[in-house]
């Protein structure tokens, strides 16, 4: 069994300066131990100089906003060795960082971002840090402090993004059990990932578990499929969405593990991917709060989540079911979003979702964010949303009251151009999948007996056929 070493230990001298730990830049050159030991003290050493030529504007939260696997690790650890605070946003969107400034005090980036507080671009070309300093054989980087944190942020039921605290011990325990679980499947893998490390699951099953196990991640993003066909015996960290896009005209790749998280794996898709990739797909489940909490292997339709050892769920009478585990830093548990089907061993079923935040394409969308920000646009004077499913794709629906004028304008020129221009609007703000693709204008939001919004109501109105 393979054990899973903790962040502490990555640049440790022991674990052998040429071992491969990236690949997939420039004509696929891979990235030895050493020069990622050199590329996080080039950084550790520029952040700790700015106590000293600039110590009014001395950060201490650092967002990190790369799209770069390699350079994001070498921004995660110069940070934390530093003893820095890493936030990570979720997202690289400039106008949202913007907003959300009250949340960090500078930010590191592989992208040209134009911010209000101190924005350093850096790449592993481009350090922007003397070269003699990045050569200097006498520097140590200082141990990374056993409370050390990361923040990462999840939608709350309004839609306003929710600070998690995740304690970097909580990370290495959660490595912990992925590498008892299935270390050894992994063995001699490159990993590759179709998902973002700048959200948890990307950030556990991309950097955190390679790096633990000592195995080689891909840097760059698995986009498309025919990206696999060539690829040297790889595993594949996933999602629903990108096993759904598969074509089985393409030749089988060298992947001898995947896992999908984030959204349901229907079984057709399951069976389809096990065709190509000739392993089953493993599923994970968890959220940003909890960390893993069960898994399971996509064998058969109705296959149960096996819960991990050592987290267990409590229903109440009303069905709420509230979870403990030794990665929620809350020892009396975090209540779930999810609705269960429980089986005489602790094992389960999922039955949906109880609250107003909805998965599409894996991504975890707040119906309550995209109406706020509807509201703020010119013209529309109340908005209601909901996701609309149309066969296999689920999109978001919305029900929008305009105002005198630009209801004048819509009886005038229709809802294509409008609906343009609202979505235009949205983009800055919200997840392209979280854009509405379909859109309803009433005189007002329909309400029931008790003078709430009438959801059935409003699902009517996407029931005919377009």
């Amino acid at each position: 069994m393979m054990k899973a070493q903790p962040l502490s230990q990555w640049l440790s001298e022991d674990n052998g300066p040429q071992r491969l730990v990236s690949w997939g830049n420039r004509g696929n050159h891979p990235i030895s131990l050493n020069k990622l030991r050199q590329d996080v003290t080039v950084l550790y050493l520029r952040l700790k100089n700015l106590h000293i030529t600039e110590p009014k504007r001395a950060a201490s939260r650092w967002a990190l906003c790369f799209e770069d696997s390699y350079d994001f690790c070498v921004a995660l650890l110069a940070t934390l060795h530093a003893g820095k605070i890493p936030v990570i946003p979720g997202h690289c969107r400039e106008a949202q960082l913007q907003e959300q400034q009250s949340l960090f005090d500078a930010v590191l980036t592989d992208l040209p971002l134009s911010l209000s507080c101190p924005c350093w671009q850096i790449t592993s070309s481009n350090p922007e840090i003397d070269t003699t300093e990045k050569t200097s054989p006498n520097i140590t980087l200082p141990a990374i402090s056993p409370d050390a944190t990361l923040v990462m942020f999840t939608s709350g039921s309004t839609g306003i993004p929710q600070a998690v605290i995740k304690p970097i011990a909580v990370m290495d325990l959660e490595s912990q059990w992925l590498a008892s679980l299935w270390g050894d499947k992994l063995q001699s893998c490159i990993v590759r990932a179709s998902v973002s490390h700048q959200h948890l699951y990307g950030l556990t099953f991309r950097i955190w578990l390679p790096m633990s196990l000592g195995l080689t991640f891909d840097r760059k993003i698995v986009e498309f499929p025919e990206q696999l066909t060539n690829s040297p015996r790889c595993a594949l960290i996933s999602s629903p969405a990108f096993l759904q896009r598969l074509d089985d005209k393409l030749p089988g790749p060298d992947c001898t593990f995947v896992v999908s998280a984030g959204g349901l794996l229907h079984f057709t898709d399951a069976e389809k991917a096990m065709q190509w990739f000739n392993t089953p797909p493993n599923e994970i489940y968890g959220c940003t709060e909890t960390g893993i909490m069960a898994w399971r292997s996509r064998k058969t339709d109705n296959a149960v989540w096996t819960t991990f050892k050592e987290v267990s769920f409590q229903e109440d009478e009303e069905k709420n079911v509230r979870v403990y585990s030794p990665l929620l830093p809350e020892p009396f548990g975090l209540i779930l979003d999810d609705q269960f089907a429980f089986d005489s061993q602790g094992n389960f079923a999922l039955l949906g979702r109880r609250d107003r935040l909805v998965k599409i394409e894996e991504k975890r969308i707040s119906l309550s964010e995209i109406e706020r920000r509807l509201c703020d646009i010119s013209g529309i004077a109340d908005a209601a949303v909901l996701p609309i499913n149309r066969g296999k794709r689920n999109s978001i629906g919305a029900v929008v009251v305009l105002d005198h004028e630009t209801g004048k304008r819509y009886q005038q020129q229709g809802i294509h151009e409008l609906s343009q221009d609202w979505r235009h609007q949205l983009k800055p703000w919200l997840e392209s999948v979280a854009l509405p693709r379909y859109w309803r204008v009433v005189e007002a939001i329909p309400l029931n007996a008790q003078s709430k919004r009438s959801w059935p109501a409003l699902q009517e109105l996407f029931n005919e056929t377009h």
